[in-house]
């Protein structure tokens, strides 16, 4: 049975506390509470993006003063009943340990003053409270909180704090559910009570998706949707549609330092991702004949890396075997790359004998230094990526059963 893994939405389960977290973008700032972590079959978990609160906000009755719009940068005037003059508030940009501002409390209120580059998730911290996040921009912003738990506080003043604000508010719960069902389809046995749990989690997974969309399309001017669009990546992974949606932001977005960073968050992951086309690449033969994926092109190709050194890889090789033998007379082949060490070609070529691997084999015997493995970010061995015969990459990391399915979902299986 597949496992169906929480997904790690909220990796730390935290009751008043909210923060984003973008590998890409940000390094993770860790308070209170300790990681839960799953490994999953079906969905691939990493530490995702968001740590945020699990209580909605509570607005208070009355709208706090808007502050005097500065000339320049920020100013964060704000107003907190019950606690003494002198407890200190600081502004730190969300995930670094760079202050962006400071200030005391004198008669309940206080005032900081900064300018950023471009609006950024930031948090507060006053005195020995738990931090507050503030999507920060150069403008005039107020902060109101009673000293009451749990904590009622009102932000205005920022265009990109309300659309985070009115994002997380959709999001939130749809991901909270997801977690929810995941926790429920592993404790379930295979079955039809199973099966109409994940109908539901693929339904709340297209609404969740469907609200990105929306975001995009209502905010395409605000650089909190190029944010979000990296933070939930992960949820689906899917880098052509992160692409197609980051393609309908403004320009202005777009040139951005977020936007940028996005942009390169996107070309690294198109490479060797399903649905791109495959980077051609030439390496030597076993002969030291130069051969090209290129030549291939009007066949299936599984490129598979591999090496005579790795085990896992070895023990893999049966079954490549098994699929190439059965379906290389439909207009599949394989090509594999080794990334054997130098001055080990014999080693190379005694594991294509002693596994049967009659296919094509090139490596420029370089190790983890190999050409074709950096051109593709290869990391770790076995890996694969079926190529159609236009030249897409339509499968990747096709291993066991899954390579069998593949090929006959595109060959048929009698």
């Amino acid at each position: 049975m597949l496992n169906l893994p929480q997904k790690s939405f909220l990796p730390f389960l935290l009751p008043d506390l909210r923060f984003w977290y973008l590998a890409t973008f940000y390094k993770f700032v860790d308070y209170y509470c300790s990681p839960s972590s799953h490994e999953n079959a079906l969905i691939s978990m990493k530490k995702l993006s968001l740590l945020l609160l699990l209580c909605p906000f509570i607005v208070l009755a009355q709208p706090a003063p808007k502050p005097k719009v500065p000339a320049n940068g920020f100013t964060i005037e704000g107003k907190i009943d019950g606690l003494p003059d002198g407890t200190e508030v600081h502004l730190y940009k969300n995930g670094e340990n760079t202050e962006l501002a400071s200030a005391k409390l004198v008669k309940s209120k206080f005032v900081l003053k900064g300018k950023v580059a471009e609006p950024v998730l930031s948090f507060m911290i006053i005195g020995e409270g738990k931090p507050v996040e503030i999507y920060l921009e150069n403008s005039a912003i107020s902060y109101k909180r009673k000293n009451v738990q749990p904590p009622v506080y009102e932000i205005e003043g920022s265009a990109s704090h309300k659309v985070f604000e009115g994002f997380i508010k959709k999001f939130l719960p749809l991901a909270q559910q997801l977690n929810s069902l995941a926790a429920s389809i592993n404790g379930a046995m295979p079955g039809p009570e199973r099966e109409a749990l994940l109908v539901t989690y693929n339904n709340l997974q297209q609404s969740l998706q469907a609200e990105i969309d929306r975001l995009v399309a209502d905010k395409p001017r605000s650089p909190v949707t190029a944010f979000i669009l990296n933070a939930t990546y992960q949820f689906n992974e899917d880098v052509v549609t992160l692409e197609k949606r980051f393609n309908l932001l403004d320009v202005s977005v777009r040139n951005m330092e977020s936007g940028k960073l996005l942009e390169q968050f996107i070309a690294e992951k198109k490479i060797g991702a399903v649905g791109t086309q495959s980077i051609d690449f030439t390496q030597p033969d076993t002969t030291g004949t130069p051969v090209s994926l290129s030549s291939f092109r009007g066949k299936y190709v599984l490129v598979d890396f591999w090496a005579s050194w790795c085990g896992p890889c070895r023990n893999e090789n049966p079954t490549v075997v098994e699929n190439f033998l059965k379906f290389k007379e439909k207009n599949f082949t394989v090509l594999s790359v080794s990334l054997d060490r130098p001055g080990q070609k014999e080693k190379w070529m005694g594991a294509i004998k002693e596994d049967n691997l009659t296919w094509t084999h090139v490596s420029d015997l370089q190790f983890w230094n190999n050409a074709v493995a950096q051109l593709y970010h290869i990391q770790s061995i076995p890996q694969n990526f079926l190529v159609d015969p236009q030249g897409k990459i339509i499968g990747r990391n096709l291993r066991g059963p899954a390579l069998e399915a593949k090929l006959c979902e595109l060959f048929g299986c009698n």
